[in-house]
């Protein structure tokens, strides 16, 4: 399987509702997440923290997907461009955009950073 395909499997796990099995999975013990607001998050406990906190937000998401995606199996990098119609629990309903930027070692996203639109995003 490559990087690749593992990032689309990350996507489809999601939508089964299976993101924390996903990040269990595929991100690496050591790995570091950084979001589009600079905000940084280390290791595989606090990433998986973090996904439970942000999803506890989140009353229904309506579809998601990629838009677009790349790799160069030589550098272990993955560009994804995704896409997400949620519902959050104070009824704002917003379709997010972003670019995530993956760095894959031995089948483990080591480091990845986020790019997206902060404009209206609330402290």
């Amino acid at each position: 399987m490559t990087n690749l395909e593992r990032a689309y499997d990350i996507v489809k796990m999601s939508n089964e509702g299976k993101m924390m099995e996903a990040l269990t999975k595929y991100y690496h013990e050591d790995s570091v997440k950084v979001e589009g607001t600079g905000e940084v998050t280390e290791g595989l406990e606090a990433n998986i923290k973090f996904h439970e906190q942000w999803a506890a937000g989140i009353e229904e998401v309506h579809d998601s997907g990629i838009t677009n995606a790349a790799e160069n199996p030589e550098t272990g990098v993955v560009l994804v461009e995704s896409w997400a119609d949620m519902t959050f629990k104070d009824g704002n309903r917003i379709k997010m955009e972003e670019v995530e930027v993956q760095t894959w070692v031995d089948g483990k996203i080591k480091h990845i950073r986020f790019y997206y639109d902060t404009r209206g995003m609330e402290e």
